[in-house]
């Protein structure tokens, strides 16, 4: 055998074992029986592979430590329909190595079709709330997004106070936050919907996250232009992180939902600049 291809077994080794480990800590976070069972039977898959391939690099498998970290944090932060799905992505990656190696190693092509399995049945178990209400998650976001960054941007060019303009921003932010959760329980409970109730909820919590990142540089800062500044930079991070949430968990077009996202937020900000601008000097506020 090649030392390129023992090479190479070695590191899917390591990247075998190391999802072993990531599907048993993604089975243990759920509920679901049938969700459980599939990830029980996709671990002991992959500890099928990891030792496979030890047979021929004569090493016990050691996982990726960093990876195994990086895994336990998304689950905490984007559940475990992001991590299936971003691991899904990886192992479709690898298909190529197990095609160059059959020659060598002919245990391969059996783990390359359980592998190809793996996809679609992890698509089909998949039953997760913040995937499931994402459409709550997105009005909520999108609309604190637009609304308050345009109006911090706005009271930043008419008032010189930070304080006073966290505390309208505060007000402005949880009176809208209220106001949003609301109209997402009558919308959805008029469509005759049992879960209107966790739908708004999903809204609301979405908008006054947002209201908290976005208001704190105010709160934290005297000069009100660096508030600015660091709330803008906020509003970029917030579309990026959502957006790359969305593109993995829901296979949709990154570049393309946070440019759309990014410019009706950066584009309402920027009118708010102006008219901010404008009532300050109308109004004689000294800038």
């Amino acid at each position: 055998m090649r030392d390129e291809t023992i090479k190479a077994l070695k590191a899917m080794q390591r990247s075998e074992y190391t999802e072993y480990l990531i599907y048993d800590m993604v089975g243990r976070k759920m509920k679901d029986q049938h969700n459980i069972d599939v990830m029980r039977m996709l671990s002991i898959e992959e500890k099928n592979h990891f030792e496979t391939w030890e047979k021929y690099t004569k090493e016990k498998a050691k996982p990726y430590k960093f990876k195994l970290i990086k895994y336990r944090v998304f689950l905490f932060i984007f559940g475990f329909t992001f991590v299936l799905r971003l691991l899904e992505r990886n192992e479709n990656f690898s298909q190529s190595f197990y095609k160059n190696i059959v020659d060598e190693v002919p245990e391969a092509l059996e783990i390359m079709k359980d592998e190809e399995i793996h996809e679609q049945e992890i698509i089909d178990m998949i039953d997760e709330g913040r995937v499931r209400y994402i459409r709550s998650i997105v009005l909520g976001l999108n609309d604190a997004l637009v609304e308050l960054s345009g109006a911090l941007a706005g009271l930043t060019f008419a008032i010189p106070n930070t304080q006073i303009i966290s505390l309208s921003g505060l007000i402005t932010g949880i009176a809208a936050s209220l106001s949003m959760a609301a109209s997402e329980y009558l919308s959805t409970h008029a469509e005759g919907r049992k879960d209107a109730l966790k739908s708004s909820l999903y809204t609301g919590i979405a908008y006054v996250l947002v209201v908290t990142l976005l208001i704190l540089p105010y709160l934290l800062l005297d000069n009100r232009f660096y508030a600015l500044s660091i709330m803008l930079v906020t509003v970029i991070i917030i579309i990026a992180s959502f957006n790359y949430f969305m593109s993995v968990a829901l296979n949709l077009s990154f570049k393309k939902r946070f440019t759309q996202m990014a410019i009706i937020s950066l584009g309402v900000a920027t009118i708010s600049f102006a008219i901010g601008l404008l009532l300050g000097r109308v109004y004689g506020v000294d800038i």
